[in-house]
């Protein structure tokens, strides 16, 4: 053996916990107030008897945080009547820079022989058994309110049920945990090496030398097995095998795959990888340690290549149960002592996917995304399960439940790996046997047996087993190591065909490695848009939220500074994979699934592997050194003699710290060549990747540094918060620079809600931080009730009960106010939070209103009726929260919160609104510890400030997420006053339309001009259509404008008219079809006037008048050309967008500047009748004029000679036009013509339709020599550019047409 493979050890630790008998019972503060619970019930303080070595340079000892994850639950006591059966787990602990060491450890009883300990352990039974039953209720009510965990344990009832200690007549046994220590998770080995160590220990006979000797053989001579080989190294009785993959493969894993898909069900599985992938609190729930371990490591293997980079705490020890509420991203195991799921009061579970393992349950937050091919996934994961159920599943069977036993603790019985120890049922019974156990305690005294598996069937197989030397791993181990091996192959698989292209995207840098990682948080490293735009619809969920992730970061993070140094392992195995995957499939892999096929390949390279072993450590031997070994007594662990052992490790540490000096040698002079120290290059990669990640110190339990954990995590939060609004505001700045069409709706929707949904979500960490307890699974939902009913019982002058408020704490005290009119504080609040959806025909009602609130009413308006009065909104707090609270398609606290946060946010009032809530101290004190985030003036008011930046952007979050709501629209029609037509004696109507939908048609009471129409969620509107039937006496009516206004949002929509309606006036149309303008929304009041008088006309969709605007006159052919170029170029940009992303078509069609109306400028250029017809003739009068001469051409009346296309060309224009103006008798002649080109556009008509229009002799009769029209250089430019549309599909709205079959 090299001395380099002697220097890289295979363990660094060897660790004994226990009962200190020198300080005796001491009671463990940290896991709360226990004294309503039975003395044997009653967690102790347990400590580090020995450890070996002192201290390895390279692995410092941490001795806390090993004793604490050793005994998470400290030390527990029981009696000879109790099962004794050893359990095994394993512990990582994560250190703050977020590296890893790992722990196995055995915990098993041993009897207290000591006689004070049992003497104490009487006192404390005496004193328990003498408190009063009420006292102890009291006490146990008290505690579920004031300790700081979230479990709630409960004393037993009747009081004989509980567990007792007699001195007299009972065997006092207290747990004891061996334990080794490693940097790597050979788990399987350590396993079985801790379980041979324990049995020398029971059965003596079975041990040929000190125990000193095999723990000084796996210190220092049992090697580290180099990448890609196998290794065999001997325990007290028989060897133990492990490999070790290559590099070229998947990192090493040695926990069961198989054992997760035993606790889990193949769908819930996916729910919670899911989950992790998404970064949501992952909070595990089993009785077994070893469980929660478990899950938690193979859950996390199986996101390779990706990393969980946030707080990772798979065995959360009962005296840190307070970190539970971490408003950051974690994962954490919780022990599951005797309470009920139903009794645990964690401090949010809005964002939290909690795992109860023992009950086989997953439940997610809401809304939470579907994994691409999860059907798929599930389809092999079920095939690999049932491949391997007869090898490793016929022990499943009897895998009994967790059962639950008189102590506070409870033993899982798994035969095949949880416990070694396959007892039969009789065996059971006899240890449930109370005569039994009293007779085995006399029996084991005076030397007659040892213990009940002496009665086993097995125990005389045991008693002839000898040290065996096998050459070859064991089949049973073999196939765990397949089906891990085929389980990780299956989802790595996937994630090839999801990241397939994920290179294309990476934003390479061009400056060197200092700068980038220097101007790392400002930079962009992946193209988001572009990936997302890349992938399927039904991946888009899931997707835009995982690019999201800080995991997902580190990946492209690790692929750019591939560039500048050596490849991350895991990201070059994971190239690797993809370039094989190409090389299969081809360059350009599409996103259908293909089933998993490098199984066989790795499989074969793992069965190489462990069936011919490549290195033998060095068989155990006496130590030189060792004059006085351990004395073993049967079923007690010795002290071991340390310092002998010290001495001979120390002289082998030598060759390791030889070892790492060259490693650090070799690392500076790399760092050398990239012009980097390793300082510099930590400290940027420890700011880029572990800026927000806050890995709790789990040592460190006094005052002050329970204190910095906790600002650490308001730190981070703080920063997340900056982060995310700046994301916010720079991504939808970006949109709104290059935004097209009306508003900015659907840009980057699903992009849009995602970042919307992780603001929603980072609220519910904030507001979950720091509670003093819970009620309901949303914190901020909860703080918002409480706070209404606080304004109801102040407005109301109400008593407060505090019972009803949440969460339940003590009285809030009401401050006295001074007398005051209750009649008025009672109609100023229903004023501003009644529900405000009842039609309301005249403004009667509102004259109560105070003068000094500002409306909406048209300046210098006379008539015979009055013009309509827009009041403002309220916008207080509670209004909105009622608001959300009428939602009937909400139902839970989760939804309520979300939908109240997009509200608030849509309404620009987000800030504003958290602002009013948190302005209520007594509440927050009430509600809220010292600590919490929202106690911290500073942070909260650089809080508020962050969300107050994103009023400087326009959200539609609540708007396109709930399109079932059920919205309020006023609607308000303002009229002109001049010719005395402020009415009409026809009967109108109106309709409207938004994205999502449209309401049909409205009437409208005669002499109405504003009242409500109800309707499902249209989204954002976009045209509105207006008309009459012409009947009466007086029936044209001349409209300026409307106004509709979402009573929800506030979102105020003008629809600008200025033209007749009615026959025999204007162009004789009856009906307008109008387009939206959304007016600009102002945070204090509704500057209506300014707002409707400043705002431009769309001028393409019903022009002010006949006439020629005013900027028509001036226009030349050159600029109507570059007008023309724009409107065009605006919609082959908006087809050339992911459909998911467009604006509004409606308006790049008919909008200002859009198409209709540059085409109405090429028509009026030169058109030589406006002179001598002035206002009377319409550019559909010239296209009628046309029609006529067709028809003559093709019935032969004018003779002409024609080719077949412009014969063909010639009857589709007549026909065009003739249904044009057969299913269109309301509609005028300007909106003909804007029905001509939409139609014309649509079924790429017009292009070929213009030359022949402008070749005729109408053309030369009505435009002048120098007009658009007349100009064949003009007409080619017109085709060419029109042309370029025909590529496209376009889909006219149906209120664009009205229905019409044209």
């Amino acid at each position: 053996m090299s001395s380099q493979m002697s220097a890289m050890r295979f363990a660094d630790y060897f660790v004994v916990c226990g009962l200190d008998t020198t300080t005796g019972l001491e009671p463990d503060q940290l896991a709360g107030d226990n004294l309503q619970c039975p003395p044997l019930d009653r967690p102790f303080k347990s400590k580090v008897l020995q450890h070996v070595p002192d201290n390895v340079p390279w692995n410092p000892f941490d001795n806390a945080a090993v004793g604490m994850l050793c005994m998470p639950q400290g030390l527990s006591f029981c009696t000879q009547r109790e099962s004794k059966r050893a359990r095994f787990h394993s512990f990582l602990i994560t250190k703050e820079d977020g590296s890893r060491i790992f722990g196995s450890a055995l915990t098993f009883y041993e009897e207290v022989r000591d006689r004070k300990i049992c003497a104490a352990m009487q006192t404390l039974q005496h004193m328990y058994r003498a408190q009063p039953e009420e006292e102890v209720e009291e006490e146990n009510q008290s505690t579920l309110q004031l300790r700081h965990s979230p479990k709630v344990t409960k004393r037993s009832s009747p009081r004989q049920s509980i567990k007792v200690f007699d001195s007299q007549t009972d065997t006092l046994f207290v747990t004891k945990c061996l334990c080794l220590i490693t940097q790597y998770p050979f788990v399987t080995a350590l396993r079985e090496y801790l379980k041979q160590l324990y049995e020398a220990v029971e059965k003596p006979s079975k041990s040929h030398l000190p125990l000193e000797s095999y723990i000084y053989n796996i210190l220092t001579e049992v090697p580290l097995p180099p990448p890609g080989r196998s290794m065999k190294f001997y325990g007290v009785s028989r060897a133990v095998f492990t490999q070790r993959p290559s590099v070229s493969e998947l990192p090493l894993f040695d926990f069961s795959l198989w054992d997760l898909c035993r606790y889990l069900e193949v769908k819930d599985l996916i729910l919670l990888f899911t989950s992790v992938l998404l970064e949501h609190q992952i909070l595990l729930y089993s009785s077994d340690y070893h469980r929660l371990m478990t899950v938690a490591e193979c859950i996390n293997v199986l996101t390779f290549p990706f990393t969980w980079q946030h707080v990772y705490v798979p065995i959360l020890p009962a005296s840190l149960t307070h970190f539970l509420d971490a408003p950051v991203p974690f994962i954490m195991g919780l022990h599951h002592g005797r309470e009920k799921r139903s009794e645990l009061a964690l401090p949010s579970e809005a964002n939290m996917c909690f795992v109860d393992i023992d009950e086989k349950t997953v439940d997610i937050p809401e809304d939470l995304p579907p994994f691409p091919h999860h059907q798929e996934l599930k389809e092999e994961l079920v095939r690999a399960i049932n491949l391997y159920k007869v090898s490793l599943g016929r022990d499943s069977s009897k895998t009994p439940s967790p059962k639950k036993t008189g102590s506070n603790k409870e033993e899982t019985s798994i035969t095949r790996n949880e416990s070694w120890v396959d007892m039969p049922e009789k065996m059971e019974i006899l240890k449930q046997s109370e005569a039994f156990a009293k007779i085995s305690a006399i029996a084991k005294k005076t030397g007659v047996w040892t213990s009940i598996e002496e009665f086993s069937d097995k125990s005389e197989k045991e008693k002839d087993v000898e040290v065996k030397d096998s050459s070859s791993m064991g089949q049973r181990q073999i196939d765990h190591l397949k089906f891990n091996n085929m389980i990780r192959e299956i989802f790595l698989n996937h994630f090839l065909h999801l990241f397939s292209s994920y290179e294309k995207f990476v934003i390479q840098p061009t400056q060197d490695m200092d700068s980038w990682l220097t101007n790392r948080e400002t930079m962009q490293n992946f193209d988001k848009a572009a990936f997302l735009s890349d992938q399927p619809e039904g991946y888009l969920p899931f997707m835009s939220s995982f690019t999201e992730t800080q995991m997902f970061a580190t990946l492209i993070d690790n692929k750019i500074l591939s560039h500048f140094e050596e490849t991350e392992p895991g990201l070059r195995v994971f190239d690797s994979r993809l370039k094989i995957l190409r090389e299969r499939l081809g360059e350009h892999i599409t996103h259908t699934y293909g089933p998993c096929t490098t199984v066989e390949d790795t499989e074969n390279m793992l069965e190489k592997r462990v069936v011919y072993i490549d290195v033998v450590s060095p068989k155990p031997h006496t130590l030189e050194n060792l004059t006085s070994p351990a004395s073993i007594e049967m079923g007690f662990f010795p002290e071991i003699q340390k310092d002998v052992m010290n001495v001979q490790i120390s002289q082998q540490s030598i060759k390791r710290e030889g070892a790492m000096l060259r490693k650090r040698d070799k690392a500076f002079q790399h760092s050398e060549h990239i012009q980097l120290t390793s300082e510099q290059r930590e400290k940027y990669i420890q700011d880029a990747r572990l800026k927000h990640v806050r890995q709790p110190k789990l040592t460190d339990m006094s005052a002050a540094g329970m204190m910095q954990t906790n600002w650490k995590f308001v730190e981070t939060l703080l920063q997340e918060i900056k982060n995310k609004t700046k994301r916010m505001l720079v991504e939808k700045m970006g949109h709104e620079a290059i935004e097209l069409g009306h508003g900015d709706a659907n840009i980057n929707g699903v992009e849009e809600n995602t970042m919307i949904a992780s603001l929603c979500d980072m609220l519910e960490r904030i507001w979950s931080h720091g509670l003093q307890s819970k009620k309901g699974k949303s914190a901020l939902w909860s703080h918002l009730l409480s706070y209404l009913e606080l304004q109801d019982c102040n407005y109301g002058n109400q008593c407060l009960d505090s019972n009803r408020l949440a969460p339940p704490v003590p009285r809030i005290p009401i401050r006295k106010r001074t007398k005051v009119d209750l009649t008025s504080i009672r109609s100023l609040y229903f004023c501003l939070c009644s529900n405000l959806t009842v039609m309301s025909l005249s403004p009667e009602g509102l004259q109560d209103q105070p003068s000094h609130i500002k409306t909406h009413r048209r300046k210098g308006s006379t008539g015979r009726i009055e013009l309509p009065t827009l009041n403002p909104l309220p916008n207080s707090l509670a209004y909105d929260m009622r608001k959300v609270q009428q939602m009937v398609d909400i139902r839970t606290d989760v939804g309520h919160a979300r939908a109240w946060v997009r509200l608030a946010l849509e309404k620009k009032m987000l800030a504003s609104h958290l602002r009013e809530l948190l302005s209520d101290a007594d509440l927050l004190r009430n509600l809220y510890k010292r600590y919490a985030f929202l106690r911290c003036e500073d942070e909260r008011e650089q809080f508020l400030f962050h969300l107050l930046s994103l009023n400087a952007v326009d959200y539609f979050s609540y708007t396109n997420s709930f399109l079932n709501t059920v919205v309020p629209y006023k609607v308000l029609i303002f009229p002109s006053p001049k010719f005395g037509c402020s009415t009409t004696s026809a009967n109108p109507w109106i309709s409207f339309a938004g994205q999502h939908g449209e309401t049909g048609v409205v009437e409208i009471p005669k002499g109405c001009l504003e009242f409500n129409v109800e309707h499902k969620n249209l989204g954002i509107l976009t045209t509105l259509r207006i008309g009459h039937d012409n009947s009466g006496l007086t029936p044209r009516w001349l409209v300026e404008y409307v106004l509709v206004r979402n009573e929800l949002t506030g979102h105020l929509y003008k629809f600008q008219c200025g033209r007749w309606l009615g026959k025999m006036v204007d162009d004789g149309s009856t009906e307008r079809l109008l387009v939206a303008q959304l007016l600009p929304q102002h945070s204090d009041t509704y500057d209506l006037d300014l707002a409707v008088a400043s705002s431009p006309t769309n001028k393409g969709m019903s022009p002010n008048s006949p006439k020629r605007s005013p900027d028509q006159g001036s226009l030349r052919i050159p600029e109507i050309q570059e007008r023309l170029g724009h409107a065009v170029n605006n919609l082959v940009k908006h087809f050339y967008k992911p459909e998911k992303e467009r604006g509004n078509l409606t308006y790049l069609l008919c909008g200002d500047q859009g198409l209709v109306h540059c085409l109405e400028l090429v028509f009026q250029y030169g058109f030589r009748s406006s002179r001598i017809f002035r206002n009377k003739f319409f550019i559909w009068d010239y296209l009628e004029k046309v029609k006529q001469h067709f028809e003559s051409v093709l019935t032969g009346e004018v003779r002409q000679a024609i080719t077949d296309g412009a014969k063909a060309g010639y009857w589709i224009y007549c026909n065009f036009l003739s249904k044009i103006n057969n299913a269109t008798e309301s509609v005028g002649k300007d909106g003909k013509f804007q029905i001509f080109v939409c139609v014309g556009i649509r079924d790429h008509l017009l292009q070929k339709l213009l030359p022949l229009i402008a070749n005729t002799p109408v053309t030369a009769q009505m435009y002048e020599e120098n007009s658009f029209l007349r100009n064949y250089s003009h007409i080619n430019y017109l085709v060419h550019i029109l042309s370029t549309l025909e590529e496209f599909q376009i889909t006219l709205e149906s209120s664009l047409l009205r229905g019409l079959d044209i």
